[in-house]
């Protein structure tokens, strides 16, 4: 097995703080974090320790699904659950790159439009630049809102 996760040590010793603390909303969420991470180490055929990189995507992956979550119980009028989801969700992020804006997005898929060529040719190109950006907006924004982003320019 490689080195541990820089990452999944610094979550590890956060939930202990958290406990010793009696943080409730913070250790149940990095109790469930470092669950999601275990299950992933153990989804594949064999199990593996997750680099950074993976860890980050399944923080994303939790993040969304909080928000998603939060959003669905404050239509539902459910404000108490929602804002339990929303404080999960702020733990999460703690963890995340700092979130990339709607400008920066933009940025990135028009170099990367540029990059690959894919001017005039429309939603054909739209897998290639997807494969440019991707890796660069990793864990830093929700990838719908970066397929939106492709659509639109390439859309035009």
């Amino acid at each position: 097995m490689g080195r541990m996760s820089a990452l999944k040590d610094r979550l590890r010793a956060d939930l202990t703080t958290a406990m010793k603390a009696r943080d409730e909303v913070r250790s149940s969420t990095l109790r469930m974090v470092l669950t999601a991470i275990t299950n992933a180490e153990v989804a594949g055929k064999e199990a593996r320790e997750l680099s950074d990189d993976d860890i980050i995507g399944v923080l994303s992956t939790e993040a969304k699904k909080r928000r998603e979550a939060a959003t669905a119980f404050t239509e539902g009028g459910r404000d108490e659950m929602a804002a339990k989801e929303t404080a999960e969700a702020a733990v999460i992020a703690d963890y995340l790159p700092a979130q990339l804006g709607e400008q920066e997005i933009a940025d990135i898929v028009t170099a990367a439009v540029a990059q690959v060529g894919a001017a005039g040719e429309g939603m054909k190109a739209m897998g290639k630049v997807m494969g440019v950006v991707t890796p660069q907006v990793k864990g830093r924004a929700d990838g719908g809102a970066v397929a939106a982003e492709v659509r639109r320019q390439l859309g035009q």
